[in-house]
């Protein structure tokens, strides 16, 4: 009976601490924050509920805190440097201020972590995608702390680069690549939709079309069979079908499907229209 009522008499200082302390925790929108008092965990929904950032929070009872004020920046410093730091890289946002981001070392990821997988980083307050990141890992979540300034911008710029020019993942390569830069990159071109593939297919249609257009000729059908080129059905402008081999980065002739004495690569698509109507 002793133990009993020292256990209720050790609950009741508990609560009674709770509501008398303030506490320093981040939350994101819709969120709870969690705090130890006297050993016991107190996970609290917050007012206002649509608070998302570091704040400074106070119990209203056990299952509700208020927030007080907005941490400062040597606040969130110094809670932050009591957890376990990681690098990793941006790869798009999930919200506003949540990104998923992937290690920039799986082996150091599995060692700390577990494994090595896409994570959301949250309360992210700068950065883009590729970039390299220091997030903190409390157990459960990471949290975002800064920019890696030590990090190489030129990988970065690289990747953004293949981005904007549409290179499949499986063609990504450069100097100092690393497995992981594939991996980011692979989920950011999920991600962006010049990367769908039906998109794609209707992006390369319109090439093809343009510059049969422009040499006089129209565009039938084409076959995407190879990595380097498609299979181009076409006509020419007096109605005659021609099939022919076109590369896919520049659209010069791999094959014009006549004879050109060993020179179809000296034309592109457009041109070739001409020298097809003209051979004679």
């Amino acid at each position: 009976m002793t133990d009993i009522r020292k256990l209720i008499n050790q609950l009741a200082a508990a609560e009674n601490q709770l509501q008398q302390t303030e506490f320093l925790a981040p939350c994101v929108s819709g969120g709870r924050v969690c705090t130890r008092v006297a050993g016991i965990v107190y996970s609290f929904l917050i007012q206002p509920s649509d608070f998302e950032g570091w704040g400074i929070f106070k119990a209203k009872n056990e299952k509700e805190a208020e927030l007080v004020e907005t941490a400062d920046l040597f606040q969130i410093d110094a809670y932050l440097d009591r957890l376990a730091p990681m690098r990793l890289h941006l790869a798009y946002p999930l919200t506003r201020r949540t990104w998923l981001a992937y290690p920039a070392n799986e082996s150091d990821a599995r060692q700390r972590i577990g494994s090595a997988k896409p994570v959301p980083i949250y309360l992210v307050e700068e950065g883009d995608r590729f970039e390299t990141i220091v997030a903190r890992w409390d157990g459960a979540r990471f949290w975002f702390e800064a920019i890696d300034r030590r990090a190489d911008p030129i990988f970065c710029e690289t990747l953004r680069e293949n981005l904007t020019q549409l290179t499949a993942p499986k063609n990504l390569k450069f100097k100092g690549m690393t497995p992981e830069m594939r991996t980011v990159y692979d989920l950011v071109t999920q991600k962006t939709p010049e990367f769908d593939e039906h998109w794609q297919r209707r992006r390369d249609e319109g090439r093809l079309r343009e510059a049969l257009r422009v040499g006089g000729g129209e565009l039938i059908r084409f076959e995407d069979r190879h990595e380097d080129f498609w299979t181009v059905d076409w006509l020419t402008g007096d109605g005659e079908r021609h099939t022919s081999a076109i590369a896919k980065s520049d659209l010069t002739v791999v094959s014009s499907g006549i004879c050109l004495s060993g020179r179809d690569r000296d034309f592109d698509l457009h041109s070739l229209v001409g020298v097809i109507e003209y051979r004679d």
